[in-house]
């Protein structure tokens, strides 16, 4: 389990991915925050071993996950999806991912198909503002993890679109 905190990115610091032990396991460095959104993730070294950032695509946000240098996976929001938000974890091959849920409650699931392979709650944790991610045996955490972080940068694009558009209609 990783413990993350919550509303990060409005404040654009710097924080840790910590483990079920309160162990430091990853670095976000917030401080990257760009027009293009982009954030790298070090290990404990220091040494960057992925980074997330948006795509410029028209009709939906669509953040690119890196390993290693190498392109992991686009988190895309799907278009038509009544009621709940959905987004895809599109991974090269056919074994894409879905999160689904109440993400913007920072409450979902992940899965591959119909079975989950990692699951977010605030609710497992008493620490104010944070929310914990488990990841299932055999599933890279940081691809999850950067999939949450990309979820998390959508949502607060959203949010900061909203905000302008109500401020204007004023």
């Amino acid at each position: 389990m990783f413990v993350i905190r919550e509303k990060f990115f409005s404040i654009g610091d710097d924080f840790d991915v910590l483990d079920e032990h309160g162990a430091k396991v990853y670095h976000v460095d917030g401080k990257v925050l760009s027009p293009r959104g982009r954030v790298v993730i070090e290990d404990a070294a220091g040494e960057e071993v992925a980074s997330v950032h948006r795509h410029l695509v028209a009709l939906r946000p669509t953040y690119e996950i890196r390993i290693g240098g190498e392109k992991a996976a686009e988190v895309k929001k799907k278009l038509f999806t009544p009621f709940r938000d959905k987004f895809t974890i599109d991974v090269p091959g056919p074994d894409d991912l879905e999160m689904k849920g109440d993400l913007l409650d920072h409450e979902y699931v992940i899965e591959l198909g119909d079975v989950e392979v990692a699951s977010v709650s605030k609710r497992w944790l008493t620490i104010r503002d944070t929310y914990a991610v488990k990841v299932a045996d055999g599933v890279d955490p940081l691809l999850i993890i950067g999939s949450v972080l990309a979820l998390d940068l959508a949502l607060e694009r959203a949010e900061e679109k909203k905000e302008k558009t109500e401020r204007d209609e004023d």
